[in-house]
């Protein structure tokens, strides 16, 4: 797999693949963490995750700047990593949250979110800018043999960027297990089991000294027998029951910290191999003529048109693809027959498609390019387009067979009624599996192509401006809730597919441009 690529990036991927099995660790339990240790709403929940989510993005544009400006992007990542240990420090950290310190362990709690965005703005965006600097030398290498081999060596940038994703998935992969069996474990070892409805309960009782509504109390006492606690002593039962279930979850932070550790270790151990492009500035320090400087002005800008073109495609694909999080997850919850299947095997359908198709497409890829027709990356990406568009099309059909109303239509119907015109897990698998297609002819190819066309001097920022990109299509995502509870069912699906539709006719139309961009 990694004999014909530059040497380092399977180091690369490695630590690239601890950084993110420690997040996904992480990022799993954070709204459930946030609820069941501090007793904060879902939607305040949400808005704290979101701003977390949103400051990683803002933060891969400054750790950007910084490797641009310094030229060490190294030291760079290294500095992510240090900062995001610590951050994961603090979460590990388990202090019982009580009325007292509640607000106090809040704020520490957010503090280690905010070195935790700070450190993977400074590593992420940064680690890819060096995979597709190994890329440069390696095509520089290779060009010293002649126009033949320069061909070839340009051609396996693509497949090096999907190797690089396949290792972010096995990470994504398995991660989501981790947390439920910690958690799960040490719950058992003090003789209780997990139940994701006590933890609010308990709150309420201590918050309200035991003098809670009677539908609450029941509820309690109810959950607090199945789990095996003492029913007849509630007042120390839900204290103790929040100390031991929020501990269980800080046991997956220190998981994460392991995890950022070992990635630390490998870039560290391996740093030799990567390139180290402030020594070539230095070297290549040359004075130009000032035409040259105009001409080398003027290719600078066609390439950052073209990265912002591909920007722009981007966006819409985030935003129809991250609707697996939004009102993909709402219609498996209200139209598909889900109870057999646990959640977390849900959150792994994604990454398990992912290692298991990146072979077989990249195999396809492989296929053209011997028979002397090789697919562009600008190709690659107007097709995932289309094929995304594919999934909403296969939503559209599902909903228009069933007749499906809006949910929030749907939703009142009588529960034998709604169970009765409820879609099987396939609908869902088959989606995931379209999303997922599209998503490996988008996602690694733009971190390929961003490395292509971005000047040499900016190549942190242009990473960062990549994952920008992600954060603008998900802040348009609230739309997807919003169709999918007011108009018909396949009203709603259709619409992302149009999206999907005409971003893959603009970006087709814009192929010979950017191929020609591209290969300047």
């Amino acid at each position: 797999m990694f004999k014909n690529h530059p040497k380092g990036l399977l180091q690369a991927a490695l630590s690239n693949m601890g950084e993110r099995f420690g997040y996904y660790i992480m990022i799993a339990v954070l709204t459930l963490f946030l609820c069941s240790k501090f007793g904060v709403s879902d939607e305040t929940s949400s808005l704290i995750s979101g701003f977390f989510l949103a400051a990683i993005y803002i933060m891969s544009l400054v750790g950007g700047i910084i490797a641009d400006r310094t030229q060490n992007y190294q030291r760079t990542i290294e500095s992510g990593l240090i900062i995001m240990s610590l951050g994961y420090v603090c979460l590990s950290v388990p202090v019982m949250a009580t009325p007292q310190n509640n607000s106090y362990l809040l704020a520490f709690t957010i503090f280690a979110l905010v070195l935790i965005s700070c450190g993977n703005g400074l590593f992420k965006g940064n680690l890819q800018a060096i995979v597709g600097q190994m890329y440069d030398d390696f095509e520089a290498e290779a060009a010293k043999e002649g126009p033949e081999k320069l061909k070839w060596a340009q051609g396996q940038r693509d497949a090096g960027f999907q190797i690089f994703y396949v290792f972010i998935n096995v990470g994504a992969l398995l991660a989501p297990f981790i947390a439920p069996v910690l958690r799960s474990f040490w719950l058992k070892s003090h003789g209780w089991l997990y139940n994701a409805d006590l933890p609010r309960l308990c709150h309420e009782y201590i918050n309200a000294n035991g003098n809670i509504g009677q539908k609450d109390l029941s509820s309690l006492t109810e959950l607090t027998h199945q789990v095996g606690g003492n029913v007849a002593d509630l007042a120390n039962f839900c204290p103790q029951y929040l100390d031991v279930f929020n501990t269980g979850i800080h046991l997956s932070f220190i998981a994460s910290v392991v995890m950022m550790l070992i990635s630390l270790a490998i870039f560290m151990k391996s740093k030799h191999m990567f390139p180290m492009p402030g020594r070539h500035e230095a070297v290549a320090n040359v004075d130009y003529t000032p035409e040259e400087r105009v001409a080398m002005a003027k290719e600078i800008r066609q390439r950052m048109y073209a990265l912002f073109a591909v920007l722009g495609i981007s966006v819409f694909f985030w935003f129809s693809f991250h609707q697996n999080g939004q009102s993909l997850s709402f219609f498996a919850r209200d139209f598909v027959k889900t109870d057999a299947i646990p959640p977390e095997i849900w959150q792994a359908v994604n990454p398990f498609f992912v290692i298991a198709l990146t072979p077989l497409i990249m195999l396809l890829f492989n296929h053209f390019t011997k028979k002397g027709h090789p697919i562009t990356t600008p190709r690659k990406i107007a097709l995932g387009m289309g094929i995304a568009g594919l999934a909403y099309l296969l939503l559209m059909v599902v909903s228009i067979a069933n007749n499906y109303p809006s949910a929030e239509t749907f939703t009142s119907y009588a529960p034998s009624v709604r169970e009765g015109l409820k879609e099987g897990p396939w609908v869902l698998i088959l989606t995931y599996f379209f999303l997922t297609v599209a998503e490996l002819f988008i996602s690694p190819l733009g971190l390929s192509f961003v490395s292509k066309v971005a000047p040499k001097h900016l190549q942190g920022l242009c990473q960062g401006l990549w994952l920008g990109a992600t954060a603008v299509g998900n802040a348009f995502l609230w739309l997807g809730p919003l169709m999918y509870n007011k108009l018909p069912l396949w009203e709603c699906w259709l619409v992302f597919a149009i999206v999907c539709g005409i971003s893959m006719l603009v970006m087709a139309a814009m192929t010979k441009w950017l191929e020609r961009v591209t290969n300047s």
